[in-house]
């Protein structure tokens, strides 16, 4: 099987398929969504192997808490967000003070090393661990548990009309190149009290789409408060704690909610929505933030 690099496009990669249908087969090329592995190593604290998708189109150098971003090209490349998004969200760091350090090995671009500024005071619930595609937070019950022990109720300042679904999902929808190409790909867009979209990515995993916008946001200065993140996937436990994390007062997906996912929305204050969809959505918890009228 040759799987070809498809060129200017980051995240995909062009293999030979059949069609089948009523009428017959035919052969051909086909976009597929790519998936790697991201080796991050966090000094003093762990080794992170996740299976993501690399999506970055320019070169990733590195973070300094010093000068912060350093890429070949503009923006914060998703390996730098990645790292940075998954680190936050697992509670290994707080903020981007927490960050001494980020670079991508130059002989091996799949293998990104982070150092702390204060490592000993890192708070670690797992290390050396794999995190494949479909899992953002494994462990048993105790491990669930602890992991938002110290999180507290998010804000309670975003408003917004259940009208304003259907342009966030659209503005969502046109960011999600590797998704309209291959079909294959999750979405996460995160925006602002003035519904203004302040980040999106995509990646074969739902929460490595959530962590590398979260990441991006996070490496760029960006405030959480006030706002809100827009999910194409259905709504798991980990993709609401990574939220609690981030503090973002609504979820909006395309899909379905667990039900552990909407108990941990309503014991930390989220508005969780399902099913956004043009005939409407599904509220699971704290309505008061979107308006029916």
């Amino acid at each position: 099987m040759i799987f070809a690099p498809v060129p200017g496009r980051a995240g995909v990669k062009s293999v030979p398929a059949t069609r089948l249908a009523a009428d017959g087969a035919c052969g051909g090329a086909c976009l597929v969504v790519e998936e790697d592995v991201l080796t991050i190593e966090i000094e003093e604290v762990g080794t992170y192997a996740l299976m993501w998708t690399p999506t970055e189109a320019g070169g990733a150098v590195g973070y300094t808490i010093e000068d912060g971003v350093l890429a070949d090209a503009g923006g914060v490349p998703e390996a730098l967000a990645l790292a940075a998004g998954f680190a936050f969200t697992e509670g290994i760091i707080d903020r981007r003070e927490d960050i001494a350090h980020m670079s991508v090995c130059p002989d091996r671009p799949d293998v990104l090393r982070m150092r702390l500024a204060d490592p000993a005071g890192a708070v670690v619930r797992r290390r050396d661990v794999v995190v494949n595609s479909s899992c953002g937070i494994c462990g048993g019950r105790e491990r669930v548990r602890e992991h938002l022990a110290a999180s507290c109720r998010v804000g309670d300042a975003l408003r917004l009309s259940v009208t304003d679904f259907a342009p966030l999902r659209e503005a969502m929808r046109r960011q999600q190149e590797i998704f309209n190409s291959t079909g294959g790909a999750h979405g996460a867009a995160i925006f602002d009290a003035a519904l203004r979209l302040v980040a999106t990515a995509e990646d074969l995993g739902r929460h490595n789409a959530l962590d590398k916008a979260i990441g991006q946001h996070f490496l760029a200065g960006g405030d959480f408060a006030g706002s809100g993140v827009f999910i194409s996937s259905r709504i798991s436990y980990e993709m609401v704690a990574k939220s609690v994390r981030a503090g973002f007062e609504l979820i909006a997906a395309i899909s379905a909610p667990s039900s552990m996912a909407i108990e941990t929305a309503d014991r930390f204050g989220i508005t969780l929505c399902g099913f956004v969809r043009d005939e409407g959505a599904k509220l699971y918890s704290h309505p008061h933030r979107i308006a029916t009228d």
